[in-house]
């Protein structure tokens, strides 16, 4: 009887740890649930904290720390976010989602290694075109051009539109001293959503192609994105001097000398180098003419 007994209390004990389990996981669910509004109504520390009294409630929960890392990620504070996404992982190491946040927070450490080993086992459980993407990012960023640029090149062949694998790699092109196949990519990238950045670099395929009129309309497009983009007007001086433009050079010169007052040096040497210039007296006299 005595036995029968003990049988019934482990079943009972076992009915209420599964029960509790249950409701441990959907108290975790809701706490999700809670804290991505709040992160998403722009209350990081209220979704941060609603994550650590779930973590206190139910410790090591996957979601929870995924979720934690995440945001903590957002505000920068990444030793702290790489603690909780290793947590996650460490439950639930099947999570690729999971793999691709720690690969992201281990970029941002500057470890590498630990960032490409997340991405390859994030691609082995779900390969995404977004792994692909941080991979291709991840390789470029350690400074492994070679294998970079073949991860690139795949991407823009899978994603003929990928403003990001074009401009990058029209910018590798352009350092590698080909600019007639960096200005080719860069063309590519060169679309209405394209950031100022890949604009001053097919700025700067067309004026080492001599092409003078195409390099003033892309460094013309950066600036239009980015009005405070002093190297963009400076070498817009430099292609309308070179074009025979002197007024519309000297303009540029002077946007560019009242946003970079240490371009001084650059310009002075500009306008007096280039095929179409002007000789000055003085220093001084240059400078009141960019000032004014």
């Amino acid at each position: 009887m005595g036995e029968v007994n003990k049988r019934g209390a482990r079943r009972v004990a076992a009915l209420l740890l599964c029960s509790n389990v249950g409701g441990m996981k959907e108290a975790a669910e809701d706490t999700v649930r809670r804290a991505t509004a709040a992160f998403n109504a722009g209350r990081r520390d209220e979704a941060c904290q609603l994550c650590e009294q779930g973590l206190v409630r139910a410790p090591g929960e996957p979601m929870l720390s995924h979720l934690l890392a995440a945001i903590l990620f957002s505000k920068g504070e990444i030793e702290a976010a790489r603690g909780h996404v290793e947590n996650s992982l460490a439950r639930r190491p099947d999570n690729a989602a999971a793999h691709l946040l720690a690969a992201r927070i281990t970029r941002a450490a500057g470890d590498f290694d630990s960032a490409l080993s997340h991405l390859d086992r994030a691609a082995a459980i779900a390969p995404q075109r977004e792994i692909f993407l941080e991979k291709a990012r991840t390789l470029d960023q350690a400074g492994l051009r070679l294998q970079a640029q073949q991860a690139w090149r795949a991407i823009l062949d899978v994603i003929p539109e990928s403003i990001e694998a074009a401009a990058r790699l029209g910018r590798l092109a352009w350092e590698d001293g080909d600019p007639a196949l960096a200005a080719r990519t860069l063309e590519r990238a060169a679309q209405a959503e394209a950031p100022a950045s890949v604009w001053f670099d097919l700025g700067l395929a067309r004026q080492d192609l001599r092409d003078f009129h195409g390099a003033a309309h892309a460094y013309r497009k950066a600036i239009e994105l980015k009005p405070d983009h002093a190297e963009a007007m400076l070498n817009l001086g430099v292609v309308l001097q070179e074009s025979g433009d002197l007024d519309g050079a000297m303009r540029a010169y002077a946007k560019a000398y009242r946003l970079r007052p240490e371009s001084f040096g650059t310009i002075a040497m500009a306008l007096t180098s280039a095929s179409y210039g002007r000789l000055w007296l003085d220093e001084a006299s240059l400078r009141r003419s960019l000032s004014s």
